[in-house]
């Protein structure tokens, strides 16, 4: 009786739940991300009594949040999206 526990328990196989088409999109939404909180920081002042416009350019108010929202959509469908099967 307990050789057959042991058969069984060596049989198992670990399967994954995410496949490797989810890992590879999943690396892609976090490095966008990543770039856009990176393209959103500095901006500012050494000085905080000089006030700097740096701080409302085009790439912080525009490109780097666009980039995170697309950096969490790419997230949700590596999430989403059915693990390929070979």
């Amino acid at each position: 009786m307990g050789e057959s526990k042991k058969n069984n328990k060596n049989s198992l196989k670990t399967e994954l739940v995410f496949g490797k088409h989810n890992y590879k999109f999943m690396f892609i939404g976090l490095a966008c991300i990543a770039l856009g909180f990176i393209l959103m920081s500095g901006g500012g002042s050494d000085d905080p009594n000089v006030f700097s416009d740096a701080i409302f350019s085009w790439r912080r108010i525009r490109l780097a949040p666009a980039l995170v929202i697309i950096g969490f959509g790419i997230q949700v469908y590596a999430i989403l999206s059915k693990p390929k099967t070979d």
